[in-house]
């Protein structure tokens, strides 16, 4: 991802520029996420360099953290310190300091920093809150100098988390070590890792090797199909699997950096790739040929044998040989999960382990330690709370990562039923105002949930997960006091470089430049906006690249025809995102995603099947009613209409609801793009065929075709009339041109 920001912006928000911190009792000059619970500024700053002796005391938990805090100085800043036993406290030093316990009121994730110009030191009773400490202290040291101040810090919550779906795309290891890496950033402390589902089985077993020799790999459904191996003379197979030794490594790579990784095996439903292995375990009038490509809900689920119940309890007896962690997920959404939940709930019990599940698990008899994951809005935690259940908030759609966050042309496929902005994500609290004060100890926390039937690169993966990743970081943390948008939104400035030190993808959605423009007689208005209030938006109209010297924005911009807009959000001389273009040239033209969709029944971005290689473009589109609505076309100036559009799979299971999709009766063998005006019933002006687009997999634009003679403003409405559902057209974008064909 392109760079916005330098390591110069963390030191210029961490106050590094200057000889003296800002006066005690002010916090302006931190860019800490998750904001801490206490800290007072002092007078003064620590002067920091390569030859800053680390110190920790021989033979403590000290020496790990302090090796890790230099190994990331290493590699995120370029300094090569040195870690070595010795007197902690000393002149000149950072020290690692792990004390006796000093109350029992005193959680195991706390920690103190004290930074004087003097010496820095950081000390917890616990290795986990001395790491906290460290992650805290290198948030800090971008520069030549922190600034002197002292930290009094520990959790709101137990539970802070992210969800990574391994199933419907493989991430490789390498990939979800950085990923653990910018969750301990955060402070974020579990990593829930959903290795099982429909589409894939991702864990190695070894006692089931069919598990992964055929549930780890699926054909790709639409374009993809056609890439044969010429070795096989089949389809390329996608997908892959962790090996145990694999596995073993992550999880200690996770626990390095505080973060307990609780791994889902998804059963007694979602279990397509797990039958399609053993088709003995399935239930029957439900076979299951081959893993599907399909997204949805699958009517497959595990019977009840008593076969089938050793096969799952051998799979979660391997699984817990690889988790040591207290906690192992079942899944259990979308399906009726007696007597499954009640069996393997006393079976991790009898080995130590305490099973999680949706909230669906609420409909079975549940031992006291079972935990309810919350995902259908809040009210599942409500139910198990009340009920003496501890749970977690991970609720649909705030805390679902696959809904987009910003409404930009350039935004990664997702969901857009629900724009889950940055600052919506982080005006969520996970302690809901309705769970009576005794059943409050039961609420964990709350994660983020990154499904990715949507998300099939890992870059997108990253951008998808932060920084909201970081919201959900500093609700989990920080006293809800402590949460303020717009310093939040600062602070997450400042993280945008720490991002790309960790080579970690990100999205600037929060500080995006969106654009509108409305064309007048003889020259057209120019609106920008953006979402976080930090910044300010510069602009450029002759075309040239937009700096921090250029004109600030403060109102509508009015521009002569052919005029090119460029504009970007900066903050201190550094800029927060990417340049948004905007050309000024009259034309009418919209792309799918600057529409509005007729319906919001299953409102997707997808991804284009097509090119094999190289960018995709991405669709708009409820996939239960394809059809979209463009407002207040200028009919004066309209002799034509011009459109490009694509072809995808309906590789969607959503039962008896895709009787519902219709379609107006085509006038040809492929099917025509009608515009109808003021609604879809509405008089007929325009008829595109998709002849011409049939034959290619990816975007075609559809030669021009004239429209019938209208004046005035008026809606489009654009849809499609085909014979069939399969391929699934639909619209990339639209322009209504002043010339004829």
């Amino acid at each position: 991802m392109k760079k916005y920001m330098t390591l110069a912006m963390c030191c210029l928000l961490a106050a590094c520029s200057t000889k003296e911190a800002p006066p005690a009792g002010t916090t302006q000059s931190l860019a800490v996420i998750p904001a801490p619970a206490k800290v007072v500024m002092n007078r003064g700053a620590f002067e920091f360099s390569g030859t800053t002796p680390v110190r920790y005391a021989a033979g403590l938990p000290g020496e790990q953290v302090a090796n890790y805090f230099v190994d990331l100085m290493k590699r995120t800043r370029g300094v090569a310190l040195t870690a070595s036993a010795g007197e902690t406290g000393s002149k000149q030093a950072i020290s690692f300091e792990l004390q006796a316990r000093e109350g029992s009121q005193v959680g195991e994730e706390a920690y103190s920093l004290v930074v004087s110009p003097e010496r820095i030191v950081v000390s917890s009773h616990s290795p986990r809150g001395l790491f906290y400490g460290a992650v805290t202290l290198w948030q800090l040291s971008a520069g030549a100098q922190i600034p002197a101040v002292e930290i009094e810090d520990a959790p709101r919550f137990r539970w802070r988390g992210l969800m990574l779906d391994s199933a419907r795309h493989y991430q490789s290891p390498q990939f979800i070590e950085r990923l653990i890496d910018t969750m301990a950033l955060h402070k974020l402390n579990v990593l829930h890792w959903h290795l099982t589902d429909d589409q894939a089985w991702r864990i190695e077993i070894r006692k089931y090797p069919r598990l992964t020799q055929v549930g780890a790999w699926r054909v790709p459904a639409g374009a993809a199909r056609n890439d044969i191996d010429p070795a096989t003379g089949k389809p390329r197979l996608y997908g892959g699997y962790y090996t145990q030794a694999q596995i073993r490594s992550l999880v200690a790579y996770a626990k390095a950096r505080a973060i307990t990784i609780v791994p889902e095996i998804d059963v007694p439903g979602h279990t397509s790739a797990m039958i399609a292995a053993y088709p003995g375990l399935g239930e029957k009038g439900h076979p299951v040929a081959e893993v599907p490509a399909d997204w949805g809900v699958f009517p497959h689920g595990l019977n009840s044998d008593a076969a089938t119940f050793r096969f799952v309890e051998d799979v979660f007896a391997e699984v817990m040989q690889l988790f040591p962690g207290p906690f192992i997920h079942k899944g259990g959404d979308e399906i009726a999960n007696d007597p499954f939940t009640a069996r393997l709930s006393k079976f991790l019990a009898s080995r130590g382990r305490r099973l999680v599940g949706w909230d669906e698990i609420l409909d079975d008899k549940l031992l006291p330690s079972a935990v309810v994951m919350s995902w259908r809005g809040i009210d599942g935690a409500l139910k198990a709370a009340a009920s003496g259940h501890d749970t977690v908030l991970a609720p649909d759609p705030m805390l679902y990562f696959d809904n987009r966050q910003a409404t930009g042309e350039d935004e990664p496929p997702g969901r857009i039923r629900v724009l889950a902005s940055l600052e919506s994500v982080y005006r969520f609290d996970p302690m809901p105002v309705s769970i009576a004060p005794a059943a409050r100890r039961h609420v964990l926390g709350l994660q983020g949930n990154i499904w990715t039937e949507h998300i099939r690169t890992e870059a997108r993966v990253g951008y998808m997960a932060f920084p909201r990743a970081a919201a959900v970081a500093e609700i989990g943390w920080s006293a809800r006091d402590k949460r303020d948008w717009p310093d939040f939104a600062r602070r997450v400035a400042a993280s945008f470089a720490r991002y790309e030190a960790l080579g970690m993808a990100y999205s600037d959605g929060a500080f995006a430049v969106n654009a509108t423009t409305a064309d007048g007689a003889d020259d057209s208005r120019v609106t920008l906006s953006k979402q976080a209030p930090y910044g300010a938006i510069h602009f450029t109209v002759d075309g040239s690249e937009p700096t921090a010297r250029s004109a600030v924005y403060s109102e509508p911009v009015a521009v002569a025809r052919g005029a090119v807009v460029r504009a970007a959000a900066f903050a201190g001389g550094e800029r927060l995102s990417r340049i948004r273009e905007v050309r000024a040239d009259g034309a009418q033209r919209r792309a799918s995603g600057e529409l509005e969709l007729c319906g919001s029944a299953i409102a997707l971005a997808l991804e284009d099947d097509a090119p094999l290689e190289g960018p995709r473009a991405v669709f708009s589109v409820d996939i239960q009613n394809p059809c979209w609505i463009y407002r207040g076309v200028d009919f004066d100036r309209v002799h034509s209409a011009v459109a490009a559009v694509g072809q995808l799979p309906f590789n969607f299971q959503i039962g008896d609801e895709v009787k519902k999709i219709r379609f107006a009766r085509p006038e040809t063998r492929e099917g025509e793009l009608e515009i109808h005006l003021d609604g879809c019933d509405g008089v007929l002006v325009a008829r595109l065929p998709l002849a011409p687009a049939a034959p290619s997999p990816a975007v075609t634009v559809l030669p021009r075709a004239a429209t019938a003679p209208v004046t005035g403003r008026h809606d489009a409405c654009l849809r499609f009339a085909q014979p069939t559902l399969e391929p699934m057209w639909v619209l990339d974008w639209i322009r209504f041109d002043e010339a004829a064909p």
